[in-house]
């Protein structure tokens, strides 16, 4: 997760267990307009079998999206469009129905619009050899057959409408879309796997994962620079313990978490 940067500094921000893994989130972002529930992402879900759930460390049994959409007296049926920055597992797992032995997977979400990137389409559907394993084919299969998917080109999407634009970026993965969110308190954007969390915001921590660091760094300069210039704030899919922050920057130039 902190790809070059040395353990000793790291585990400073997240400790790992005996078996090298650090505690992570799968968040996803619910905005509720007066007539639409928009979700981004859907987080990791409850699709592994055992094996893979002990090797990931996926510490819950329950699809947790689920349950906290119920905390909130709604249910997957109340989604009117899920946004998808990429469709790697623990972006786009919680798609699924929860692991049953010999059950096919199915769909949730039966009302949602699914709104996925062109690039970011194309490489879940013709992955290359190192991001293979990231991607569930279930998945695109049942996003096709839905007839419910948008794939979009551009800033915009026809199914979000206005109040809405995408940033892209490829350093992680092709076609990474991250959107903004007009609020009365900002610009905010869902940033995926451009920046995790927060110790990210700092340049150089990239990830193992990502295709091309130095682009990446670039991007993540570039977006940061622009959010830091309009008073914006981005919203972090991985961190344990911040789901959003406003961008801040130390008197060294050094770009930080401020706390909402």
């Amino acid at each position: 997760m902190f790809g070059n940067c040395p353990r000793a500094v790291w585990e400073r921000w997240a400790p790992p267990d005996d078996r090298g893994r650090i505690d992570l989130a799968c968040r996803a972002m619910l905005v509720q307009e007066e007539t639409r529930n928009v979700l981004f992402e859907t987080g990791i879900g409850a699709f592994f079998e055992p094996k893979y759930r002990d090797r990931y460390g996926v510490v819950e049994s329950e699809h947790v999206l689920l349950a906290s959409l119920g905390a909130l007296g709604l249910s997957d049926a109340d989604i009117d469009v899920v946004v998808l920055s990429h469709l790697h597992f623990d972006h786009a797992g919680g798609l699924l129905s929860a692991y049953a032995e010999g059950v096919a997977p199915a769909l949730l979400f039966p009302r949602a619009r699914f709104v996925v990137g062109r690039e970011a389409w194309a490489r879940a559907t013709a992955p290359h050899a190192r991001d293979r394993a990231s991607f569930i084919p279930a998945i695109q299969e049942l996003l096709e057959a839905s007839g419910r998917l948008e794939i979009v080109d551009g800033p915009t999407s026809d199914v979000l409408g206005p109040g809405y634009r995408f940033h892209t970026s490829d350093g992680h993965t092709p076609g990474l879309l991250m959107t903004e969110v007009e609020t009365d308190a900002g610009p905010v954007v869902f940033v995926g796997d451009l920046i995790p969390g927060a110790p990210w915001m700092h340049l150089p921590i990239t990830m193992g994962y990502d295709r091309f660091p130095e682009l990446l760094i670039d991007e993540k300069r570039a977006l940061l620079t622009d959010l830091l210039a309009r008073g914006g704030s981005v919203f972090f899919t991985h961190d344990p313990a911040v789901a959003q922050a406003r961008v801040g920057q130390d008197a060294r130039g050094r770009f930080h978490a401020v706390s909402s």
